[in-house]
């Protein structure tokens, strides 16, 4: 199960994600819905099956959005983090071979359709988490271990 926590653009995105699925799109699916099956044969139908299915995807993603919206935890960012990895950071990283990567420790639900973020379960977040500048990290990878380098640690965009 994934950590319960999330940073305040990540909850506000779910909830404005949220917000439009109940708003807009379920009721624009419902209007097609209830459009198609006054067509008559809904067995036949493409229309109706179609966004019946839509209809039952969109239901199901709002149920997952309030559970989660309902049980994580915001966590906003404190002075105290300043230069160390903690929850949201920023942190650039370079390996023996001067490869860097950028990205940010975020909550499960935030990662999606990002490639500039990792979730704070990652085994990456995990052996960078209360790390400093300068440290090196060993971090436990499919073919063994990897060594890795923090260069920079920052909080905000």
């Amino acid at each position: 199960m994934p950590t319960n926590i999330i940073t305040r653009e990540g909850f506000d995105a779910l909830k404005q994600e949220l917000d439009h699925l109940w708003r807009v799109y379920r009721p624009e699916i419902t209007q097609k819905v209830a459009w198609a099956a006054s067509l008559g044969d809904r067995s036949e139908n493409a229309d109706y099956q179609y966004n019946k299915k839509l209809l039952r995807e969109i239901d199901r993603r709002v149920r997952y959005l309030r559970k989660r919206l309902e049980d994580t935890k915001v966590v906003d960012y404190a002075p105290e983090q300043e230069g160390r990895v903690f929850f949201g950071a920023w942190v650039e990283i370079e390996n023996d071979e001067g490869q860097t990567k950028t990205f940010r420790v975020v909550g499960y639900d935030e990662i999606y359709g990002r490639n500039d973020y990792i979730s704070i379960d990652s085994p990456m977040a995990r052996a960078l988490l209360k790390k400093e500048e300068g440290d090196e990290v060993q971090v436990q990878v499919p073919g063994g271990e990897a060594t890795w380098y923090i260069n920079r640690i920052y909080y905000g965009s």
